[in-house]
């Protein structure tokens, strides 16, 4: 994921923190939309939806934003944290008042997109005139005086060094491979040398993860900017061009379009399968095996959709299994969406930012915190809402959990005026100290709402 969205954004030229709010929010953001367009299909999973939204919010903006600072304190720019912190509580005002009434009208599911469009453009608006000044500032400074690097809003001065992706061991003179052992290498997702170094446990956690992973190695392409051959794989990349389609057509609402039959004969995934296969042969005939071609940053925005096809087919069973356990052990939706569906959904947020941190792009993965969460609130609720009201009446009906939702809410709130208030207060420098704050907090909310699922908090306690 992390590579094909460097290829991304360095291909478009994109500012670090646009990075973040657009396609790094959107991958981070899809388990979240999918699961939540799924649970408001369904009027008894609409509070699965909302705990799963708010429990995210919270999870990502104290346990992944506190991680980031942890692992590599920095100095954040102020005009995109506060753009992305008053946006996001914007959103959850929306939300707050939505609960407060128990539904959804057409006119507030489409203020939902409405505002996220207004977001990613108000980000792109800014970041060009942002340029704009710096360039403008550097033309009129004297020619004489250095040009210091500075680390402006657009991200780091700072790159990916690259040492992580290269090879461990490379011959002293390059070797020629057919295109028969480029395939079987790239399609081997066991490093030898790793195996034989690496402890027990780590070899037993590997042989569980092998299948998924030549899973993803046959269907998911990905184009590495920081090697010199961009992880061109010419055979693999051709097979990809078959595989990864096949895998959109049958994973987009459980196969029901892939097993489509045209003119009630010819099956839709058999269409895909022969079109795949024709670019395939014209691809593998035009190209070499030692150069990638030109149009190889195609190949990482095919790897970012059939990703997110992936996340969807999952997000759909996590639904379908936490309901399930829901019924068994007899706990409230919003409880099941605050915590297992939350941490389910933020598990690639909470890889991908801290990945992109160490890697030295930390004000990108901070960015991706919030571009993320505004992401996953008002395209998961507005789109869920919207398709919902294509099957239904025009209202979607909102079934709260009691007080248990408010505290959700306000527990989300308040960690937001927090950070909106904090983080000024340090001159916008996030130290690890502000992280463990964050986790502290997180925690403290966690007992809380778990305390209040098992009725040792209740209303009547407050009265």
């Amino acid at each position: 994921f992390c590579p094909n969205l460097s290829a991304i954004s360095t291909k478009l030229k994109l500012a670090h923190n646009v990075a973040g709010v657009t396609f790094l929010a959107f991958g981070n953001g899809a388990p979240d939309v999918f699961s939540a367009v799924v649970a408001f299909s369904d009027p008894r999973t609409a509070g699965l939806a909302i705990g799963a939204l708010f429990g995210a919010g919270i999870f990502v903006t104290t346990i992944v934003a506190g991680g980031i600072a942890i692992v590599r304190p920095f100095t954040t720019a102020s005009r995109p944290f506060l753009r992305d912190a008053i946006f996001y509580m914007v959103a959850v005002f929306l939300t707050f008042v939505a609960l407060y009434f128990e539904k959804v009208t057409l006119a507030e599911a489409l203020s939902y997109i409405g505002l996220y469009i207004f977001y990613v453009l108000t980000v792109v608006v800014s970041t060009w005139l942002h340029k704009r000044q710096r360039r403008e500032n550097l033309a009129s400074s004297a020619p004489t005086e250095p040009e210091l690097p500075r680390d402006s809003e657009d991200g780091d001065s700072s790159s990916f060094s690259g040492g992580d992706y290269r090879e461990e061991y490379q011959p002293l003179l390059p070797l020629e491979e057919s295109t028969l052992q480029i395939l079987t290498h790239s399609m081997n997702p066991l490093d030898y040398r790793k195996w034989r170094r690496k402890p027990c446990y780590w070899r037993v956690l590997k042989v569980f993860k092998l299948p998924v992973e030549l899973l993803l190695l046959l269907t998911v392409p990905v184009v590495d900017p920081d090697r010199e051959d961009q992880n061109w794989k010419r055979p693999l990349n051709c097979l990809h061009l078959v595989t990864a389609p096949v895998v959109c057509v049958l994973t987009l609402k459980s196969g029901e379009y892939g097993f489509y039959k045209i003119q009630a004969v010819f099956p839709v995934w058999g269409v895909v399968i022969l079109t795949g296969a024709l670019l395939a042969v014209i691809v593998f005939c035009t190209t070499r095996n030692e150069e990638p071609p030109r149009y190889h940053i195609i190949f990482a925005f095919l790897g970012f959709l059939v990703s997110a096809m992936w996340i969807n087919a999952a997000a759909t069973e996590v639904v379908n299994i936490l309901r399930t356990l829901g019924v068994v052990f007899r706990l409230s939706n919003t409880v099941l969406g605050l915590t297992l569906l939350a941490w389910g959904n933020s598990i690639g947020d909470t890889f991908s930012d801290l990945t992109m941190a160490r890697q030295g792009y930390p004000r990108m993965a901070f960015s991706a915190c919030f571009g993320g969460i505004i992401f996953n609130m008002l395209v998961g609720v507005g789109l869920g809402c919207l398709l919902q009201m294509t099957n239904t009446k025009l209202v979607v009906k909102l079934d709260s959990d009691g007080l248990l939702v408010w505290i959700l809410a306000g527990a989300l709130g308040l960690s937001l005026v927090f950070s909106f208030l904090a983080v000024p207060a340090q001159c916008f420098h996030l130290s690890r100290g502000y992280g463990c704050c964050l986790i502290v907090y997180y925690l403290a909310f966690l007992t809380v709402a778990l305390l209040t699922e098992f009725r040792v908090i209740r209303l009547s306690t407050f009265s």
